[in-house]
Parts: C-alpha cells; sequence; structure tokens
C-alpha cells in the first residue's frame, strides 16, 4: 500500500522510469525483430506472386508470339494466293492448278524446283510454270503426286521471246549467273533498258505474252552477228512458294516437221 500511495503521488517516478528503461529496450528490440520478420516474410510472399506472375505473362507472351507468327504467315499465304487469284481472272482462256513448291534445286548443274502436284492432277511434262510477276519454267518430271519444274534460270533452257514494245524475236537462255541472257536480236533491231521481254510462242514450247523479265542492259559488238540483251525476271526464285501449272497448254512437237518431204 505504502509503494502505491508513494506511486501515485509521484515519488517513485525516477525509479520507475529507471527500472522500465531495460524493459522498454528490450520490448523495443523484439518489436523491432517481429516487424521485421513480418516485414521479410510479406515481402517474400509479394515476391513469389510477382515471380508467378512474371513466369505467367512470360508464358502468354510466348503463345501471343507463337500466334502471331502464324498470322503473319496465313496473311503472307494469303496475298500470294490472292495475287495468284487475280492473275487466272485475267488469263481466263487458259486452266492453272496451284501448287506448293517443296523443294529447290539451285545447284550449278541444274536449276529446278519440286511441286506438290502431279500425274493425278493433270500436269504433265512440258507444261508452263507461272507465277503472277511471270514466266518460271517447264515440267520436265512427273510422278503421281509430284512434278519438276526446270527454271528459265537453268542454262539448258531456252525460251523464244519478244519484245513487248516492237515484236522483236530473240532467244532467252539461263545463264549459271542466275540472270538471263536474251540472244540473236538482229542487230539492226532497237532495244533498250528497260524493255519488257514475253514469251513469242514459236517453237511450241511456251504460249504467247507470258512475261518474262525487263531488259537490263544491251550488248553489241562489232563484228557479231547479232546482239544480245541482259534480261531480268521479275520473279525471286529465292522465295518461290507458290507456283502454278497452265494444264490447258499442250507443247507442241515440231519435230515431225523436220524431215524434208520429197516433191511427188
Amino acid at each position: 500500500m505504502l509503494l502505491i500511495t508513494l506511486s501515485a503521488v509521484g515519488l517513485l517516478a525516477p525509479a520507475e522510469s529507471a527500472a522500465a528503461a531495460p524493459i522498454r529496450l528490450v520490448t523495443g528490440t523484439f518489436n523491432n525483430i517481429s516487424l521485421s520478420l513480418s516485414q521479410s516474410a510479406s515481402e517474400l510472399t509479394e515476391i513469389r506472386n510477382l515471380r508467378a506472375r512474371v513466369a505467367l505473362l512470360e508464358e502468354t507472351l510466348a503463345q501471343y508470339q507463337s500466334e502471331l507468327v502464324e498470322l503473319r504467315e496465313l496473311e503472307s499465304d494469303y496475298e500470294r494466293l490472292t495475287e495468284l487469284l487475280d492473275y487466272t481472272s485475267i488469263r481466263s482462256d487458259q486452266e492453272f492448278v496451284t501448287a506448293d513448291v517443296i523443294a529447290v534445286d539451285q545447284s550449278n548443274q541444274l536449276r529446278s524446283i519440286t511441286i506438290n502436284q502431279g500425274r493425278r492432277d493433270g500436269i504433265a511434262v512440258g507444261m508452263p510454270v507461272v507465277t503472277q510477276q511471270g514466266l518460271i519454267g517447264r515440267v520436265y518430271q512427273v510422278s503421281a503426286n509430284a512434278a519438276r519444274v526446270l527454271l528459265i534460270l537453268d542454262p539448258t533452257s531456252a525460251v523464244s521471246g519478244r519484245l513487248q514494245s516492237n515484236r522483236i524475236q530473240g532467244t532467252v537462255i539461263g545463264q549459271l549467273s542466275g540472270n538471263l541472257r536474251m540472244s540473236f536480236i538482229p542487230l539492226d533491231a532497237e532495244i533498250s533498258e528497260g524493255d519488257i521481254v514475253i514469251t513469242s510462242g514459236l517453237g511450241g514450247g511456251f504460249p504467247p505474252d507470258i512475261v518474262v523479265g525487263v531488259v537490263t542492259s544491251v550488248r553489241r559488238d562489232a563484228f557479231a552477228l547479232y546482239q544480245e540483251a541482259q534480261v531480268r525476271s521479275f520473279n525471286d526464285f529465292s522465295t518461290l512458294e507458290f507456283v502454278m501449272v497452265v494444264t490447258s497448254f499442250e507443247p507442241i512437237n515440231l519435230s515431225a516437221f523436220a524431215e524434208d518431204e520429197e516433191p511427188g
């Protein structure tokens, strides 16, 4: 009772303060440790949640990127097929079979492609192959469900062509460099850079008026019998994905008329 009375009147205040100081120090220390542990646990939980969200976002982003790539490929295929459809609508006098390019051989020995349409689809040897940009080549081998196409870039390829502007004739031959050369152009023919070369239809190997390319340079030798021109195709043969086979064209074999007929 005496201590309570003395404490009530304030006489024990100095002693109480001195005795409470260590207790407050210990209590504060434990409170700080408790707060730090609680804060650390909360931050650790938050970090785990953030990591889980980041992992989920990364997975979602990867899925969206994959879908975006697929959509871009579909858009690209749609644009190419639309261009081919526009070309077929212009050439309504011809019939076409659209094919995917499934193999490419552009070695120094042979420049060709393989397509996924064959004899079952009406493909035959000699049929021309085109894109909306112009002539690609002709079919030279056929199986039941595939065909090989000799590109006009191949050195063994020869296409009878003419200049669209003045109808001058010549022969477009492939080169090892991957370019085209138009030979046997008469010396007096007017030809210049930018002239468009199209198929002439002579020889029966290709239908007429298919774009072959554009003249990029002309060479006239003083003692040559003909002049020559370098021709560049509008097609990018390194990125071919879709082509069209002209199934309505039947190559004409002129060898039957090669033998001289004896006079009757």
